[in-house]
């Protein structure tokens, strides 16, 4: 299955919204990132958690789809958030990759690295795939 970024702007009008940007969309690996804004920043000016749990969530929802087949959507059912450490710098870089794949549910892993590429998040999702209703 091929998916672009526009298709997910489409789909997913949020992951324009807060200003995500994708670089390989395939079904082992997307990559996606999210650029420094103060208005994404809590203390201290890094990246807000929440922010970084939105890059997230659509970088695993993208995998997800990718893992799965044309005529179903994602629906996140379960997400775990480990912050390791704060992102600083000029933006977070997800890595999303599927732990398992399913008949309905893939189980992604995302990483989000800062600027100077250390681990900053770890997210593990379990994804349901559903039959899209147009």
């Amino acid at each position: 299955m091929t998916v672009t970024a526009q298709d997910v702007y489409t789909l997913a009008p949020f992951a324009r919204t807060l200003g995500i940007r994708f670089g390989s969309l395939k079904a082992d690996a997307v990559t996606a990132q999210l650029s420094y804004t103060p208005e994404q920043s809590t203390v201290g000016a890094a990246m807000h958690g929440g922010a970084l749990m939105g890059l997230a969530d659509v970088a695993g929802a993208v995998c997800a789809t990718l893992n799965g087949t044309t005529d179903t959507v994602p629906a996140t059912m379960e997400s775990t958030t480990h912050f390791l450490r704060p992102v600083h710098g000029t933006g977070a870089f997800a890595t999303s990759r599927p732990l398992h794949v399913g008949k309905s549910t893939v189980a992604v892993e995302i990483d989000i690295r800062d600027d100077r590429d250390r681990l900053c998040v770890r997210v593990t999702q379990l994804v349901a795939l559903r039959r899209r209703h147009d």
